[in-house]
């Protein structure tokens, strides 16, 4: 006769756990959920709670498998009802996020914010894109922190414009088609001009009017306005244009309103940013033909290095990325050794306590 197994209380599980956490009359209470299910239940997706939960089972720590005791449950909640207790947990509660997880989430999203400032921004000189690690270089000379509350796209528009205060770099064109009838042509063109569009065709057979344009994308409200009031047609052919004709093509019903910043004069233009980015290896090269040996700086890590392969390997080092994830909580630098130190400290712990949002 064969006999049902039996798991113990205390063993968990942790492949696609998430732990909800809700602290009430000074007591911590935990339950143990499904990942994928819970921002679903939250949402209104997910009906049936035997989905999202693990088990109807209230925890004062679910990494320990420390069972909540019952009379701290019916001081916080006024019962001990483990189903109305988990249902109110998942509903008021945080989702916490396991520090190394979160570490990939932020470095995921970094990567994910450069490259839609590289697809949306182009050389000004050669109209072509900047490379996404040059980006990547110039999104952390200017101590740029990933915000992880704020969609990757909203980011990327405000580095666009942050950037466009220190390196010459502007937001790449749109591509429209505008159709409109013949006789509002003239009130077409005379906006287009005083946009600077460069106009790439026009089309005037029969009674319509029609011109491919590119226009700053900051521009692009104005125009649908003014097309819809000429009783005509906008098509978008592209979203961002680069000099190669590589167009990248997303939403555009969240394009922003407001005017792009006015850029400053750069001295020599794209040549001042290519000495900005290749400063570390000029120097370092120079240094040693002349016998001084300049040494550059890591802002984040408050280090100096003194050869140009030790600063760029710095960059890909533990301890650098350690420092930046450091940042984005607004905390002190570590040095090498620190970090070495908290890093091998943050391995040996087995809890879930680091867990945050």
């Amino acid at each position: 006769m064969s006999k049902t197994l039996v798991q113990p209380v205390g063993q968990k599980r942790l492949t696609n756990v998430a732990v909800v956490r809700l602290k009430k009359h000074g007591s911590r209470f935990e339950i143990a959920c499904y990942k994928n299910k819970v921002l679903s239940w939250r949402s209104r997706v997910e009906k049936d709670l035997d989905e999202v939960l693990q088990s109807h089972t209230v925890y004062s720590n679910v990494s320990k498998g420390v069972l909540a005791k019952s009379k701290d449950l019916v001081a916080a909640f006024g019962t001990d009802n483990q189903t109305d207790i988990c249902l109110e947990i998942l509903e008021k509660g945080e989702l916490q996020v396991a520090g190394k997880e979160r570490e990939s989430q932020l470095s995921s999203q970094f990567r994910d914010i450069a490259t839609i400032v590289m697809q949306k921004t182009v050389n000004p000189e050669t109209q072509r894109p900047y490379t996404i690690s040059m980006i990547e270089r110039l999104m952390h000379e200017i101590h740029f922190a990933v915000d992880p509350g704020s969609s990757s796209k909203k980011q990327a528009l405000e580095v666009i414009r942050e950037l466009q205060k220190h390196f010459p770099i502007k937001r790449a064109p749109m591509r429209l088609r505008l159709t409109i009838p013949q006789p509002n042509k003239s009130s077409l063109m005379e906006k287009i001009d005083s946009w600077n569009s460069t106009v790439a065709s026009r089309d005037e057979s029969g009674n319509q009017f029609s011109i491919v344009c590119e226009l700053e994308p900051s521009l692009f409200r104005d125009c649908d306005a003014l097309v819809r009031n000429l009783q005509g047609r906008l098509d978008i052919l592209a979203v961002n244009v680069h000099l190669d004709t590589d167009t990248h093509v997303d939403n555009y019903d969240d394009m922003e309103n407001e005017p792009e910043p006015v850029q400053k004069d750069f001295p020599d233009n794209v040549s001042h940013l290519s000495e900005k980015l290749q400063s570390q290896d000029i120097s370092s090269r120079a240094g040693s033909s002349q016998g001084d040996r300049k040494q550059q700086k890591c802002s984040t890590c408050d280090a100096f290095f003194g050869d140009a392969k030790q600063y760029r390997e710095h960059f890909k080092s533990d301890w650098h990325k350690h420092n930046l994830r450091r940042k984005t909580r607004q905390l002190p630098p570590l040095t090498a050794d620190e970090c070495l130190a908290d890093l091998e400290l943050g391995d040996t712990k087995s809890d879930l306590k680091d867990y945050s949002f």
